[in-house]
């Protein structure tokens, strides 16, 4: 068989998006078997998940994420704002819903945030609050447990070590008495005012660029602890680049988070095999996205310097 694949990103969080939009290409267990072979660092393609875009009977389309490891996600924060893209582009919009696992979210186009970077909002908005500042593990960490539906752990900290972040990661993914499911796992050091490091575990992936659920997690996380303020706009570091993330109380204890960010297009590629021989995989080059690559590049040098300078 032969179909298109377009990798993307939001935040340096990369991805390989595929189109099923008219028909469905794969059977269930397929996808876990290209999610193995695709993002794998050391194969043709790498990425931390692929994306299958889909029709949907409600929504303006449907959104489906696996990681690495082959484990459907409820949610991605920036894959949202990827496919929320692609699908303004195919059905020629500028807003979108997508149905999710596990709810819905509307995509808007956004107001670049950096010159020539195209940007999505996605909001997140099927949230739940588990627990706040629990000690969890052999350490001084305080956790808020927070369900975006996927579900994250949160903990401010006064710097960012990945080295216990991944070890704290792999313990609570390890630990199906106390995470049934598993839990991508953020480490958020408050830098001034409204702007916040994030640093995410993610699970089925490990150690990530950026985690859009986990920014949006520890950006709501930081207005329930007092450091900032609902309806007020954050600015979000990463490793992969900045998202700006706005939480919002929208009724009695119910929240979203608008989440918004690059959604930048790499390449788009061909891919041709059958998945009885999956040792014959050929990759035919079609387009490169090189402005888009070299702006997003400029963006980081941009947002370095403001950091570190």
């Amino acid at each position: 068989m032969q179909f298109n694949v377009l990798k993307c990103h939001g935040s340096g969080n990369d991805f390989i998006l595929i189109n099923e939009y008219e028909k469905s290409l794969f059977t269930e267990q397929q996808r876990i078997v290209l999610s193995n072979i695709f993002c794998n660092r050391n194969g043709i393609l790498g990425a931390d998940g692929i994306l299958f875009f889909q029709s949907s009977k409600t929504a303006d389309g449907k959104m489906r994420i696996f990681n690495s490891d082959g484990s459907e996600a409820e949610i991605c924060g920036n894959g949202l704002r990827c496919v929320g893209r692609f699908a303004c582009e195919l059905l020629d919009k500028d807003s979108v819903i997508l149905e999710t696992l596990k709810g819905y979210s509307q995509v808007i186009k956004d107001t670049d945030i950096y010159e020539n970077i195209p940007t999505y909002q996605a909001e997140l908005n099927t949230i739940s609050l588990l627990e706040t500042e629990q000690q969890l593990f052999a350490n001084d960490l305080l956790f808020n447990t927070i369900n975006m539906p996927n579900p994250h752990l949160v903990a401010i900290v006064d710097d960012i070590s990945d080295s216990e972040l991944e070890k704290v990661g792999q313990l609570a993914n390890k630990s199906p008495a106390k995470f049934p499911n598993g839990t991508n796992v953020n480490f958020c050091k408050i830098i001034n005012s409204n702007s916040i490091y994030v640093r995410t575990y993610e699970r089925g992936v490990g150690l990530t660029n950026s985690c859009g659920s986990g920014m949006s997690a520890s950006a709501l996380t930081t207005c329930l602890l007092g450091y900032n303020s609902f309806n007020e706009s954050i600015n979000v570091y990463n490793h992969g680049g900045l998202v700006i993330c706005t939480p919002k109380l929208t009724d009695r204890d119910k929240y979203s988070v608008f989440l918004s960010g690059n959604a930048t297009f790499m390449f788009r590629n061909s891919i041709k095999f059958e998945f009885s021989n999956l040792d014959d995989i050929t990759q035919y080059f079609g387009k490169v996205f090189v402005d888009e690559i070299q702006n997003y590049g400029r963006f980081i040098e941009h947002f370095d310097k403001v950091m570190f300078n």
